[in-house]
């Protein structure tokens, strides 16, 4: 037994001696060694291909649009909007006051038509539940970048030079608004967004605005890139910015029943079930 298949299997152990019903585990859909371990080694299925979404951090501001209206929620009034109505969705942690709570949650920020609502009258997420508008999007801000950092090592010296070109031009020149490529080069940080959602025809632009918001908060905190993860099917997903070389297309998380006895007997054999359109992924096993 090899010290990978080993190490599953103790993880397992402990899993079962903490009550978990499922083990789950993420990897690369290309990293062919974990996909075997797991699939043929340790009778895990393949369950989900969400995208890990890359954003890179200008170093100009970006513009948030002007007929959109963003509230930074309390961590109660958060807990409550996520539960009432989020708490369907898969990988919804039950603990959602415990990560709402954390030090490391930057803040929950709700996207709403201009005029709808306002910062210095918000009524509280009881009354915005009862008559919401007709569209409107929330996400929140993990930081990632106070735990570890990470790296692109292997480039050329061309690539690093070019990169460092655009950042020195969009720094000269913020006004032109040049995609530059943050200095990945060297341990950078970053912050993830989590508990995307929201209803109605012009959600994904309400997401657009809050991605706007938090790629701002980013650059203020010294971070190289904004990332976040979505279930492949997202109706969302085309409101949030990202460039495709540096995102994870279709990541890949393996699923495996511990036991017999489960909690969920309605909804049955969570291994078995078909993707939904959404996950909620957690940020603690980001």
């Amino acid at each position: 037994m090899g010290i990978g298949l080993k190490l599953v299997r103790r993880m397992e152990e402990w899993f079962g001696e903490n009550d978990a019903e499922y083990s789950y585990m993420a990897t690369e859909n290309d990293n062919l060694a974990s996909v075997k371990l797991f699939t043929k080694k340790c009778g895990y299925s393949k369950f989900r291909t969400p995208s890990i979404l890359v954003q890179p951090v200008f170093a100009h501001r970006l513009r948030v649009d002007h007929r959109v209206t963003i509230i930074k929620l309390g961590a109660t009034d958060a807990e409550t909007l996520y539960r009432r109505r989020f708490s369907s969705t898969e990988f919804f942690p039950r603990d959602i006051d415990a990560v709402l709570n954390n030090k490391l949650n930057f803040g929950t920020f709700l996207a709403v038509p201009k005029g709808s609502y306002n910062v210095e009258s918000w009524p509280g997420v009881d009354e915005f539940l009862a008559g919401k508008p007709e569209s409107w999007a929330v996400l929140s801000v993990w930081n990632c970048k106070d735990v570890y950092k990470l790296e692109v090592r292997g480039a050329s010296r061309v690539r690093r030079a070019l990169a460092k070109t655009t950042r020195v031009l969009d720094r000269a020149f913020p006004w032109l608004r040049i995609p530059s490529v943050p200095e990945v080069f060297r341990p950078f940080g970053f912050h993830f967004l989590y508990g995307l959602g929201g209803e109605g025809p012009n959600a994904a632009k309400m997401i657009r605005a809050l991605c706007g918001l938090t790629h701002n908060l980013a650059q203020e905190s010294g971070c190289g890139v904004v990332v976040t993860e979505v279930a492949n099917q997202e109706p969302l997903r085309i409101g949030i910015p990202h460039w495709e070389s540096l995102s994870c297309v279709e990541d890949l998380w393996c699923i495996k029943r511990l036991g017999e006895d489960y909690s969920d007997g309605s909804v049955g054999d969570w291994t078995k079930s078909p993707p939904g359109l959404s996950i909620f992924v957690d940020p603690r096993e980001f």
